[in-house]
């Protein structure tokens, strides 16, 4: 897997013209994208193989996800997709899929899958449509950064905050909203306020620019493909596994796994880095593509303006754990993508996915798996649990929502001591203080689902705009 570019020298340090560290999913993207145009690229991954938060377990006739579930397809991820020739290999996930749930008042409500059924939608109740119907009105942002909690109540009312919008957060980020900054979490909300006014007529502006777009410049996919939930019959890690081994292959590049980096530093306009098992690498243009904390500690020599602000960035942990059930156990037909519980609910659980609907072969024939969520931003306590402890926590919290009676004969916890990146209040200064630190150090960028997205395709859309930007700066000299 040694790249044929790379010049072993007598003090044994490895040359290259650009080392990546980390092989997630915005590292092995950003190492495709600059193998695929033949440049010289190396990539260090701390584990035993490449793909970061992206695992799949397959145990006896049951597979589960131990990170993201599911991947959301836009153009770009199909481009990907095709490039990889995976596009044959894709799953879809079922038509039950489009169906939401969140709990209220005991019981399983699910979200409207049409806007003609919103007005009768129970989540939402009569007082929030008065609300809503009065959100163009509503004066536009305040003058400080807001929270998200504060941005949706603002506009939208509590109910909407405590019943859509709680358990959205929970279920993405395992965050708080009260916490996460409007403008950093979910950009596109907060510039319909700032660019129409009113997140009702930027809606309604929004989707009329995208009809006209489409007739104009059609997506370059099929229309089946058009944001739909996609998997593969091994589970998502096949595409990780693609990417390692399509890099692997290329003639200047090379994946080496199994390699922590313990050092990094500058020496004669090149980046050094030290591996913990004493090999030395150098290179042009250094990649961290790792968690904003262990950036952090690896720049921290360096200069303390690069680490201070990916050291603010909190990741709370989480814990997913996935249960298995027989034939005739669970009363609910699990007819959808999963549930989601506000944490008004009272229960400690954030959410479920019915893994079992969402695609063929997660579970033996007749077999129900649901795999929950639990801990997060505002229970971090939660993980203090043993294993046996959170699977209790999580079938008494689902038990009468579900319709569970009985023991899972199947169950795997996996628990992320530091789970998503959180983009909490000061999240935009943070990368602006990051950026200005950056001006000094040439050759050196940073990346992660820390910034600009914390979706599986965020990070792989991110990843090769960070490698084009490295070509570009390479025939340019820079």
């Amino acid at each position: 897997m040694s790249s044929s570019d790379e010049i072993t020298r007598k003090d044994a340090a490895t040359i290259t013209e650009t080392l990546i560290v980390g092989g997630g999913a915005s590292g092995l993207a950003a190492a495709w994208e600059l193998a695929r145009h033949g440049q010289a690229v190396t990539l260090l991954e701390q584990a035993s193989q490449p793909g970061g938060n992206i695992r799949s377990l397959r145990e006896d006739d049951w597979q589960i996800e131990i990170g993201p579930n599911t991947l959301m397809v836009k153009p770009p991820l199909y481009e990907l997709l095709r490039e990889l020739d995976l596009d044959d290999e894709a799953i879809f996930a079922g038509e039950a899929g489009k169906k939401r749930y969140i709990a209220k008042g005991g019981r399983m409500h699910a979200l409207p899958t049409h806007p003609l059924q919103a007005p009768f939608n129970s989540l939402i109740g009569a007082a929030s449509w008065l609300r809503i119907l009065r959100e163009p009105w509503v004066k536009p942002q305040a003058a400080h950064e807001e929270t998200l909690a504060e941005f949706v109540e603002r506009r939208l009312g509590r109910n909407i905050l405590d019943y859509l919008v709680d358990p959205f957060v929970s279920g993405v980020y395992a965050g708080d909203p009260h916490r996460l900054s409007v403008e950093a979490a979910m950009p596109r909300l907060h510039a319909l306020e700032r660019e129409h006014g009113s997140l009702i007529r930027g809606g309604l502006a929004t989707m009329r620019k995208a009809r006209r777009q489409a007739k104009e410049h059609p997506p370059a996919m099929p229309r089946e493909w058009r944001g739909k939930l996609i998997s593969f019959a091994d589970g998502i890690r096949t595409l990780t596994d693609r990417l390692a081994e399509r890099i692997a292959s290329a003639p200047h590049a090379a994946i080496h796994c199994d390699r922590p980096v313990r050092q990094v530093t500058r020496e004669e306009g090149r980046w050094q880095v030290t591996d913990a098992q004493g090999r030395h690498w150098q290179a042009e243009r250094l990649v961290l593509a790792t968690p904003a904390h262990v950036s952090a500690r690896l720049l921290a020599p360096v200069d303390p303006l690069l680490a201070e602000p990916l050291d603010e960035i909190v990741y709370p942990p989480v814990a997913s754990v996935a249960l298995g059930f027989p034939p005739g156990l669970v009363a609910h037909p699990l007819d959808g993508f999963g549930v989601l519980i506000p944490r008004r609910e009272k229960r400690r659980t954030l959410g479920a996915l019915f893994s079992s609907t969402l695609f063929p072969g997660r579970a033996p024939a007749g077999h129900k798996l649901i795999t929950a969520f639990i801990g997060g931003r505002q229970d971090p306590e939660a993980l203090e649990m043993n294993d046996a402890e959170l699977v209790r926590q999580v079938q008494n919290d689902l038990a009468d929502l579900l319709g569970i009676e009985g023991q899972p004969i199947w169950h795997r916890v996996n628990r992320w001591p530091e789970a998503i990146p959180q983009y909490e209040l000061g999240h935009l200064a943070r990368m602006e203080r990051l950026d200005r630190a950056l001006e000094h150090h040439p050759g050196l960028s940073l990346i992660g689902n820390w910034r600009g997205g914390i979706a599986v395709g965020d990070c792989l859309e991110n990843g090769r705009a960070l490698a084009e930007q490295i070509r570009s700066a390479a025939r340019n000299g820079g």
